[in-house]
């Protein structure tokens, strides 16, 4: 498991501290469960997004255009 070493202003450790103490958890500990949470939460599609997204098309119906034909190539020796 990797190691990271970073700085933070000290009302913010102190506010991560007691967040820590309120969860019962070590610091180290609560600290990676929170970047797993958040680098987590970046992964998964936004909360209603295929509702929003998933034909709510309102354009004009979209139409494939031609695909003109197969260039011919020389076979391989």
């Amino acid at each position: 498991m990797s190691q990271l070493h970073f700085y933070v202003p000290d009302e913010i450790e102190e506010r991560l501290r007691a967040q820590a103490q309120q969860a019962k958890l070590p610091l180290s500990r609560y600290l990676a469960e929170m970047a797993k949470r958040e680098t987590s939460r970046q992964q998964a599609w936004p909360k209603g997004y295929f509702d929003d997204v998933f034909g709510a098309w309102e354009g004009d119906p979209l139409e494939r255009a031609e695909q003109g034909e197969y260039e011919q190539r020389a076979g391989m020796a």
